[in-house]
């Protein structure tokens, strides 16, 4: 299937940003609070994306 760029409503629009804001403030939080979790859940990301690529 064919990738095609879908212009999105402003209301779509404004509320997609505040989510993902919200989401990366959650996330900022999460790795102050648990920050050795934090560098797992980066390591852990990093080796699945490295054995992606090498595949």
């Amino acid at each position: 299937m064919a990738w095609t760029e879908h212009r999105l409503d402003p209301d779509r629009s404004r509320r997609r940003l505040q989510l993902l804001a919200e989401l990366a403030g959650a996330k900022s939080v999460r790795e102050r609070e648990h920050p050795r979790r934090a560098r797992a859940d980066r390591l852990r990301e990093l080796i699945a994306t490295r054995r992606r690529l090498a595949s």
